[in-house]
């Protein structure tokens, strides 16, 4: 017997009717939270019914900072006109063309103009769909550069022990997040590789770590045979593993020397960093002669309008992959390059570059300080950080308190559970870029409230 074709709304019954200036609202009761598949982190459960900037607005009348900008990428705010009209323009010329069949006007526009932005005006670009998808696609794109170079054996990927690369397969197994690592027999023979240069998984009892860390790199490329090594890759800036560790200055430098020397191509994972995040286009920019040979974007790109990654790759090596001896370029997916997802990108270059740097790098550099104040409470281990990404170390088990008693205070934070033993946790601070002095105010205000309340019940 044929089944009875339902509608949607049949699924779902009706709860109330509102109105909310001037239109008209119907909400519905949902299916059943649990079917969706998503963290099972104790995050928050904000019913939001809008958002504007940092700041969302719940159902129960409470406004919300946004302190971790989301995810750590809706680096503009929400409720951009810049990105809205930017995707209305692009809408009735072609809301889908594959790069291929359809001429990428805009697509070819977002490249130019996003390569000029982070200062590398000649690198040739993949447009692929997430952060995870970019680091792979980085991958292949390493793998076969060094095969027609340099004629590698095989094309080993060398990663860090504080490493996070995303969340295919691959990526996991190829990274050092202990949290999110599969388990041994499912990690494909792959594991990080050397210490990242931090003191949780680099303890130096008599000295702290320094540019010199990076012979531990040497170390691991010699033990494979260099012939075997397609590519180093690293955050510039760790991310959300350790909380925001910043490398020791002339180890990104020192890094790529040893890897020039061994025709091994460094790879810089921006997916978070990228586009400003610590006060630069790209946080290798903090360092000179730190410039790798691919870098991946994506967060800081997509803004939490689109899903998106752009993979980087200089002038000097991007013609490799089309020689004759090279491999077919990596399967990047249907929805590769898609024109909307580059409209909105081109919204989200709009903001960045319509701030007032000057201001916006004071903004930071205020928030650090503000920041780092707190550790002279006892509930604060330590704070990190560049520009507008911090990670603020919190004693043992009282991470999960400090988030609660920030949303008590009005402002959520992504947490971090990061690295040594016992492991280290604590939150991620990165609001939005777009951020006026007054929400960085708040946001400073309502976190050291919230720890001053945790550190007298202490």
């Amino acid at each position: 017997m044929p089944r009875r074709a339902v509608t949607a709304h049949q699924y779902l019954l009706p709860r109330r009717h509102y109105t909310q200036e001037g239109t008209s609202f119907m909400e519905w009761d949902l299916p059943r939270r649990e079917r969706l598949l998503t963290s099972s982190r104790p995050l928050p459960d904000f019913d939001v019914v809008a958002a504007s900037g940092p700041w969302l607005r719940c159902a129960d009348g409470r406004r919300i900072f946004d302190g971790s900008s989301g995810l750590l990428c809706v680096n503009v705010g929400q409720g951009s006109h810049k990105v809205f009209s930017r995707i209305e323009q692009q809408f009735p010329r072609s809301s889908f063309g594959g790069a291929a069949v359809v001429r990428p006007h805009t697509q070819l526009e977002l490249m130019d103009r996003l390569c000029r932005v982070v200062g590398r005006p000649d690198d040739s670009v993949a447009l692929v769909t997430c952060g995870t998808l970019g680091v792979e696609v980085a991958v292949g794109l390493a793998r076969n550069i060094a095969r027609v170079r340099s004629g590698r054996r095989s094309g080993d990927i060398l990663t860090s022990t504080l490493s996070y690369h995303g969340m295919s397969a691959l990526t996991l197994a190829l990274a050092g997040n202990h949290a999110r690592r599969p388990r041994p027999e499912d990690a494909l023979g792959l594991g990080p590789a050397f210490p990242a240069p931090y003191p949780p998984v680099h303890d130096h009892a008599e000295r702290a770590c320094d540019a010199s860390c990076a012979e531990e790199v040497a170390k691991a490329i010699d033990s494979r045979g260099a012939e075997n090594v397609a590519a180093v890759l690293l955050e510039p800036v760790n991310g959300t593993t350790g909380g925001a560790y910043v490398p020791p200055d002339g180890y990104l430098r020192r890094v790529s020397e040893i890897c020039r020397e061994r025709q091994v191509l460094v790879i810089h994972d921006e997916v978070l960093t990228g586009l400003w995040r610590t006060g630069t286009p790209l946080a290798s920019n903090h360092w000179d002669g730190a410039e790798p040979d691919l870098c991946i974007l994506s967060k800081g790109l997509g803004a939490g309008y689109t899903s998106v990654s752009a993979v980087l790759v200089s002038p000097e090596l991007a013609p490799l992959l089309r020689h004759e001896g090279a491999d077919a370029l990596p399967a990047m997916g249907t929805m590769a390059a898609h024109p909307l997802q580059a409209a909105a990108c081109l919204g989200v270059l709009d903001e960045l570059e319509s701030m007032d740097f000057d201001a916006f790098q004071v903004r930071g550099e205020q928030l650090g300080a503000l920041l780092r104040a707190l550790t002279g409470l006892s509930v604060v281990r330590d704070v990190r950080g560049l520009g507008h990404l911090y990670g603020v170390e919190l004693a043992p088990g009282l991470l999960w308190p400090l988030m609660e008693e920030a949303e008590k205070h009005g402002v959520f934070f992504y947490p971090f559970t990061g690295a040594g033993h016992p492991r280290s946790e604590g939150i991620v601070v990165a609001p939005p870029l777009t951020a006026t002095d007054e929400d960085i105010d708040f946001l400073a205000t309502a976190l050291a409230d919230a720890v001053t309340a945790l550190d007298r019940k202490g």
